[in-house]
């Protein structure tokens, strides 16, 4: 599982929830399906059966930090291994809703999680492998959480407190400076049209819209 054996290209979107993520996936996925390109739309943690399972035990059952974070890499593991991979190396372009940078932000920022501990485990479960393009949708912790109270009963992340968000959204911010020539950092606090804008000049300055 080398990333040099890929074709595909792998593209995540990342952020608190309620950035608007979703939303623009779906029209990527759209409009490059509609100019020809196989496209794989999945997410994280999840995208295959048992990381769904892992999933809903992660969302929705009362665990520490690290039974948490096990899990998620566990379920990243088996994502790669029969969902990610196998659709890169056949030359799809890959969208996933939350990746790696995810952890960082969650289980890093905002549970407070050992960093060295997740670089290690980054190390062992993804092989190298990193998104070629990450959109990470910036929004303020406090227009994100009414965002999702208005369309949705909260789940064990998204029932945490405005410091814990603005610990995530800091999480984020130091993925992307440690990698900020993978980062498209989006601001999500404007309307989606003017997001899709965004959205859009970042895949063509890379030459992929």
């Amino acid at each position: 599982m080398t990333p040099a054996a890929a074709a595909g290209r792998f593209i995540t979107f990342e952020g608190i929830d309620g950035a608007g993520k979703s939303t623009h996936i779906e029209a990527l996925a759209a409009g490059l399906r509609a100019r020809g390109c196989n496209v794989v739309l999945t997410r994280e943690p999840g995208g295959t059966e048992l990381a769904e399972s892992l999933r809903d035990l992660v969302l929705h059952r009362p665990m520490d930090a690290l039974t948490e974070t096990l899990l998620v890499f566990a379920a990243r593991r088996d994502h790669l291994q029969r969902r990610i991979e196998p659709a890169l190396t056949a030359g799809a372009t890959v969208l996933c809703d939350r990746f790696t940078d995810a952890t960082f932000a969650y289980q890093g920022g905002g549970r407070g999680f050992d960093p060295g501990v997740l670089t290690q485990l980054e190390a062992w479960v993804q092989q190298g492998r990193q998104p070629d393009l990450t959109l990470w949708f910036d929004l303020p912790p406090a227009t994100a959480a009414a965002r999702r109270a208005a369309v949705r009963a909260p789940d064990r992340f998204e029932s945490q407190d405005e410091a814990f968000f603005a610990r995530v959204r800091e999480g984020y911010a130091h993925r992307r400076d440690a990698d900020p020539a993978r980062f498209a950092v989006l601001d999500a606090n404007q309307p989606p049209e003017q997001v899709w804008v965004e959205v859009e000049r970042a895949m063509s300055e890379r030459g992929w819209w």
